[in-house]
């Protein structure tokens, strides 16, 4: 590998996907705020994720299904009169 290119900071962070609760940890160089005890007692840096393999639909074989109409309806019903002229 070429020297002097790659970052020096590398260290455990844990990721955890939030939409299912599912953690792992890997090396990443990412700066955040947050820390979680993980399951060896040690603190490690947390990163928040919407989205992983355990949840994506890809991964899962699982389709969530979304409520489009649903969100349609709620939209229309709360900007229903607003922008109409009296």
């Amino acid at each position: 590998m070429k020297k002097g290119i790659h970052p020096k900071e590398y260290r455990f962070v844990v990721f955890k996907d939030m939409s299912n609760d599912v953690a792992f940890l890997g090396k990443s160089t990412v700066n955040t705020k947050d820390t979680i005890v993980w399951e060896d007692g040690n603190e490690y840096p947390l990163v928040k994720l919407e989205i992983s393999s355990a949840s994506h639909p890809f991964f899962t074989g699982k389709m969530k299904f979304v409520d489009t109409a649903g969100r349609v309806d709620k939209f229309m019903r709360k900007y229903k009169g607003y922008g109409s002229q009296k």
